[in-house]
């Protein structure tokens, strides 16, 4: 009865994971470039009563074993880096990647990558994210810019008052071969990992890398839908490992009592 109450409560362990991813994905939904997460689950190790293939005593072997699970585990939370919805902004500095790939941007603790592209100007016209950390490689707006114009590819020209265009910088992009090993920092930010790999640099639009998709945001990729099945599926796998704990319970009652 021990082992049975010990493995229903790994399944109410599993299930509040589940939970607690669903709920994170839903509190993102209206969060720009987030990529929505998914718990992934595998069972614990077996206690093993007899092999499968055993030899019975009769010349003769057991084609099925008695193996006896002892629960389950969360394995991984898995970010899934499909692209979001586009939001129209008509805003010069927002950018949506129509694609692979990823904004660079220098932090206090160093380099991290977004798919958040609402950008801003600072103080100097440097090129910024919300939180004022800088996009790489640098672009500098100057004053006497009168618009900006950039390009699918990345290319970024301002007008001038007489009518002249001026380009003054590339929006360059990375990419990782196994995007899901980022590791998630808060703030939209994500910074590379072993499991990542190193980032790849290349031009939007060129070599698999997305297109820049200038006055757009891209949103979350959340699906309000499917969120809602897995709360209740959640809920309800909850429930169900809460009452195998209540009935292994009284089962063990029952057999303290007959003591």
């Amino acid at each position: 009865m021990l082992k049975a109450l010990n493995t229903a409560a790994t399944g109410m362990q599993a299930q509040q994971t589940q939970m607690d991813v669903t709920a994170n994905n839903m509190a993102n939904l209206g969060t720009n470039g987030y990529k929505k997460q998914r718990a992934e689950f595998e069972d614990l190790m077996y206690q093993t009563i007899k092999e499968p293939g055993a030899a019975t005593g009769d010349n003769a072997i057991s084609p099925l074993g008695v193996q006896s699970g002892l629960g389950v585990k969360t394995a991984a939370i898995r970010k899934d880096f499909g692209v979001g919805s586009a939001n129209i902004t008509n805003r010069p500095l927002d950018l949506m990647i129509e694609g692979k790939g990823f904004f660079t941007v220098q932090t206090d603790n160093g380099i991290a990558y977004t798919r958040d592209g609402a950008f801003t100007k600072d103080a100097n016209g440097i090129l910024a994210d919300k939180n004022g950390h800088i996009l790489q490689p640098q672009i500098v707006i100057p004053p006497e810019a009168t618009g900006i114009g950039i390009s699918n590819r990345g290319v970024v020209e301002i007008s001038l008052a007489n009518g002249e265009r001026q380009n003054v910088g590339q929006i360059e992009l990375v990419n990782f071969i196994n995007p899901a090993g980022l590791k998630s920092l808060g703030k939209n930010l994500y910074a590379n990992t072993p499991a990542s790999g190193a980032p790849q640099q290349g031009i939007p639009g060129l070599n698999s890398f997305g297109e820049i998709a200038q006055g757009h945001l891209e949103g979350s990729n959340v699906n309000i839908v499917d969120e809602m099945v897995n709360m209740i599926k959640t809920q309800r796998s909850y429930e169900i490992n809460s009452k195998a704990v209540q009935a292994a319970d009284q089962m063990l009652q029952a057999i303290n009592n007959m003591r």
